[in-house]
C-alpha cells in the first residue's frame, strides 16, 4: 500500500475531487454551457457538414489513433527510462502524466454515463474518408441525406454507454496529459509548446471524425483542468520541502 501512495495512486481521491471544487468546477461549467450555444445554435451540425468526408479529416486520421496510444506509451516509456537513470524526476513525472490520463479517463467516462450523447453518423467516420481517399471508392451516400442528430441526448445512467458520447475521451485524456507534462517541467520550452499541440491535434482530429465540436471543445475545459491538478500535485511531491527520491 506504501508503494502504491508513491506512484500513480498519489493523492488520487484528493486530485479527482479538487476537479470538482471551486473555480474548476466553473470552469466544467462553462464547458457545459458552450456545450448548448454549439448544440441549439445548429454549429455542431454545420462543423460537422463541413468537415466530414474532406481533405482535412483524411490530414487529422493518424490523431485518433495517437490519442489512443500516447498516453499510454508516454508514461510507461518515461517511467522505464527514469528507471535506467535513475532520475526521481522523471519517474515522478511519469506517474503524474499517467495519472492524468486515468483522472482524465474517469471525468469522461463519469459525464458520458449520464448525457447518453449520440455519436456522428458513422457512415462519414474516418475510416470511410480514409477509405474513398485510398482506394478511390466514393461514399456511399451525400452528407446532406444524413438526418441532424446533434442534438440527441439520452439523459440518465447508462443509457448510451460511455465509449461514445459528450466529452470526448481523446480530447479530454490529450489535454490532461499534456498539461500535466507542461505543469512538471514548466522550464522546458519544447514540452511548454509541443505537449499542447500534440492535444490540440488530437482534439482537432476527433472533431471531424468520431465526435462532435462541442464534444472536443468540453474534452479541452475537462482535460485542462485535470492536467493543471495533476500536475500541479507531482510538481509539488518531487520539488516541495518534503519531496521523496525513488528507490
Amino acid at each position: 500500500m506504501k508503494l502504491l501512495g508513491k506512484t500513480l495512486f498519489y493523492k488520487l481521491p484528493k486530485n479527482i475531487a479538487d476537479c470538482f471544487r471551486g473555480y474548476n468546477l466553473l470552469w466544467q461549467l462553462l464547458a457545459i454551457l458552450l456545450t448548448y450555444f454549439f448544440v441549439q445554435s445548429g454549429f455542431d451540425w454545420s462543423y460537422f457538414q463541413a468537415t466530414r468526408g474532406s481533405w482535412i479529416a483524411l490530414l487529422l486520421f493518424p490523431a485518433v489513433i495517437l490519442g489512443g496510444l500516447l498516453p499510454i506509451i508516454v508514461p510507461l516509456s518515461m517511467l522505464a527510462i527514469g528507471r535506467l537513470r535513475k532520475s526521481a524526476r522523471t519517474v515522478n513525472a511519469a506517474w503524474g502524466v499517467g495519472q492524468a490520463a486515468v483522472v482524465g479517463l474517469l471525468t469522461s467516462s463519469f459525464y458520458k454515463a449520464f448525457t447518453g450523447r449520440m455519436q456522428p453518423p458513422h457512415i462519414f467516420s474516418t475510416l470511410n474518408v480514409l477509405r474513398e481517399a485510398l482506394i478511390k471508392t466514393p461514399l456511399p451516400a451525400s452528407i446532406n441525406t444524413i438526418v441532424d442528430t446533434s442534438r440527441e441526448f439520452r439523459f440518465g445512467f447508462m443509457r448510451g454507454g460511455i465509449f461514445w458520447g459528450w466529452p470526448s475521451s481523446h480530447t479530454t485524456v490529450a489535454f490532461a496529459t499534456a498539461i500535466a507534462l507542461v505543469m512538471l517541467y514548466p522550464k522546458n520550452r519544447w514540452i511548454r509548446y509541443l505537449a499542447p499541440l500534440y492535444a490540440l491535434y488530437v482534439g482537432l482530429g476527433v472533431s471531424v471524425s468520431i465526435h462532435w465540436f462541442s464534444e472536443f471543445i468540453a474534452g479541452m475545459i475537462f482535460g485542462t483542468v485535470v492536467g493543471i491538478i495533476v500536475g500541479k500535485s507531482f510538481y509539488h511531491r518531487h520539488s516541495g520541502p518534503t519531496a521523496e527520491t525513488d528507490s
